[in-house]
C-alpha cells in the first residue's frame, strides 16, 4: 500500500510516497481502510524533529475510515464499521492503517468519515479545553487565538455555545469573516498591530475590560499578549505553538500579571481512558448533529500532495481543517 513517510527529520521536502507492507490485523487491533487522514501541527513538530520520532516513520496521527478486518480479541467492532480516530502511533497518512482497537470509535449515522477525521484532534482539544482545562461558563470573556483556524473555530463556537464572550485574533479580513460566522464578538487583526504584546492587550481592555481565559496555540508570537490580557486570577491555556516554542517562564512573571494561571495541556491526558475517549467524541459528535457546531474543511490535498498540506499549515495560509484523501 502507499503510505507518506518522513525520511529524516527536516522541512516538508522529507515527505516521500512509500509502498509499505500489507499486514493482517494483530491482536487486539483492526485494519481501517483510510478515507480521510487530519493534517496537524503536531504531524509537522514530529516531521521536523522537534518531537523525536525514529525516521523513516509513516506520518499522521488522526483519521477515519472503514473496518477491512478484525484481529484476534477484538470485540465490539465488525468488518463494514465506520470508525475515526486520534492516535500518535497510527500512521495515518496511509491507504490502510492498523489500529487499535482502544483508540477506534465509531462514527454516528449523519456524519461523514471526512467530517469525522477533521474533528477528532482539534474537535476533542476544543472539548477539553472549555470543559476540563478552564471551564467555560455563562458571561465569561475569553481570548480565542487564530481564531478562523480548526481549533479556533471549534473552540470559538463551543465557548460561545456555553454563554461565553469571545474575543479572537486573526490575519485576514476573510478569517476574520469566519471567526465571526462562528460566534466571535470581537476580532482583532493582529497583522495590524505594530507591537502585538502591547496593543493586543489594550484593545483587548479597550473591548471588553480583560479576559478571564485565553486559549494560545500560537505559542512563541502570542505569549506575551496572552499573559497581558488576563484580569487578576485568569488563566492561560498554552496548548500549542504554530508560531514557535515558549522560552522558559520565570513563575514571578504569573504573580505580576495578576496571580494568573498558566498550563501547557496536550489531548493524551485528556483521553487517557477509554470512557473519557468515547464521552469526549459523544458529546462533540453530538453537536454536529444537533448543528450547534460546524466543522470547516478548508482543504483538501491528494495523499502523494502531503508536503504541500504541510507548507500550507505551516504558512498560516488555511481556514479549517486540512484533509490527505487517499
Amino acid at each position: 500500500m502507499r503510505a507518506i513517510q518522513a525520511m529524516r527529520a527536516g522541512g516538508p521536502e522529507v515527505l516521500e510516497v512509500a509502498d509499505v507492507p500489507e499486514a493482517p490485523p494483530g491482536p487486539g487491533t483492526v485494519l481501517v481502510a483510510v478515507a480521510a487522514a487530519g493534517v496537524n501541527f503536531i504531524d509537522t513538530y514530529r516531521r521536523s524533529g522537534t518531537y523525536p520520532m525514529p525516521y523513516p516513520h509513516v506520518v499522521g496521527s488522526e483519521g477515519a475510515g472503514t473496518v477491512v478486518a478484525v484481529g484476534a480479541g477484538v470485540e465490539g467492532f465488525a468488518v463494514g464499521d465506520r470508525v475515526a480516530w486520534v492516535d500518535g502511533t497510527a500512521g495515518s497518512y496511509a491507504e490502510q492503517v492498523e489500529l487499535a482497537a482502544r483508540h477506534a470509535v465509531p462514527v454516528p449515522h449523519g456524519v461523514t468519515l471526512q467530517q469525522a477525521a477533521a474533528v477528532m484532534l482539534q474537535g476533542l482539544t476544543a472539548h477539553y479545553l472549555v470543559d476540563s482545562t478552564f471551564p467555560v461558563t455563562a458571561g465569561q470573556r475569553v481570548l480565542v487565538h487564530a481564531g478562523a483556524g480548526g481549533v479556533g473555530l471549534l473552540l470559538t463556537q463551543l465557548a460561545v455555545a456555553r454563554g461565553a464572550v469571545v474575543v479572537s485574533t486573526v490575519s485576514t479580513e476573510e478569517k476574520a469573516a469566519l471567526s465571526r460566522g462562528a460566534g466571535a464578538t470581537h476580532v482583532i487583526r493582529y497583522d495590524q498591530l505594530a507591537d502585538l504584546a502591547e496593543e493586543l492587550p489594550a484593545l483587548v481592555r479597550e473591548h471588553v475590560g480583560g479576559v478571564e481565559t485565553v486559549f494560545d496555540g500560537v505559542g512563541a508570537a502570542t505569549f506575551d499578549a496572552s499573559l497581558a490580557s488576563l484580569v487578576p486570577r485568569g488563566g492561560l491555556a498554552l496548548f500549542g505553538g504554530a508560531s514557535g516554542q515558549v522560552d522558559p517562564v520565570d513563575p514571578q512573571r504569573l504573580a505580576r500579571a495578576g496571580s494568573v494561571f498558566l498550563t501547557r495541556p496536550t489531548l493524551a491526558h485528556h483521553v487517557a481512558t477509554r470512557a473519557e475517549l468515547l464521552h469526549r467524541t459523544a458529546a462533540v459528535f453530538d453537536a454536529m448533529l444537533r448543528g450547534s457546531l460546524e466543522v470547516r474543511v478548508g482543504a483538501t490535498f491528494p495523499l502523494a500532495e502531503a508536503a504541500e498540506a504541510h507548507r500550507l499549515l505551516e504558512g498560516r495560509g488555511s481556514t479549517g481543517k486540512i484533509l490527505l484523501l487517499p
